[in-house]
């Protein structure tokens, strides 16, 4: 974790904002898309972690007028699959507007990204999912990313971390109903706490 304590106060050291660097921890859920979206949010019975970092480009930087960053990311993590299978590993490659919003003394984000995923097994849950449901699997799904997140400089009042946020995000694998390689069910869902830095 030091290491990437270092890493960031390095990345800020040489900031241009052009760059973006993330790392994320977090688990399973049996929740779907919608109910983590309302708060309603399902505990897994099994002990599903992930652990992620992506990087990204910056591609366009809003305004007053239309706040929205548009990046180009790409990223790998590890899914610990608690001893149920070997653990599998996961490349994304996707596109991620940030809405940026002042609240109170703070810069808030709202991101969305829209892309691939591509594992090299299967995730346990999916595997779960789609054998309650008779459903299909696949190692390429569609992938969203969902963040919310925070400036820390400006929280704790130290300029030099005004460009690194802490935050919220849900790591969400599907088929879209049956559009990629006929999944309809057998996606995933993860909640993570992330640190992200631009550079």
């Amino acid at each position: 974790m030091k290491i990437f304590v270092l890493l960031f106060l390095f990345l800020n050291l040489i900031a241009q904002d052009d760059y973006s660097f993330r790392v994320a921890y977090g688990k399973a859920t049996l929740s779907d898309f919608g109910e983590i979206i309302v708060g309603n949010i399902k505990g897994h019975p099994n002990n599903l972690r992930v652990t992620a970092i992506d990087a990204g480009y910056l591609l366009g930087k809003g305004s007053i007028s239309t706040p929205l960053d548009i990046y180009v990311k790409g990223g790998i993590s590890k899914f610990n699959e608690d001893r149920l299978q070997n653990d599998v590993y996961e490349a994304i490659a996707y596109i991620k507007f940030f809405w940026n919003f002042d609240f109170w003394t703070n810069r808030v984000r709202f991101g969305l990204g829209e892309g691939i995923s591509y594992t090299n097994e299967i995730v346990y849950t999916e595997l779960l999912e789609a054998a309650q449901e008779n459903g299909n699997n696949s190692k390429f799904l569609n992938y969203i990313d969902l963040s919310l997140d925070f400036s820390v400089g400006r929280l704790i009042k130290y300029q030099t971390f005004d460009e690194v946020y802490m935050g919220w995000a849900l790591k969400h694998r599907s088929g879209i109903f049956g559009l990629i390689n006929n999944v309809k069910q057998g996606g995933s869902n993860y909640n993570t706490i992330y640190v992200e830095a631009k550079f």
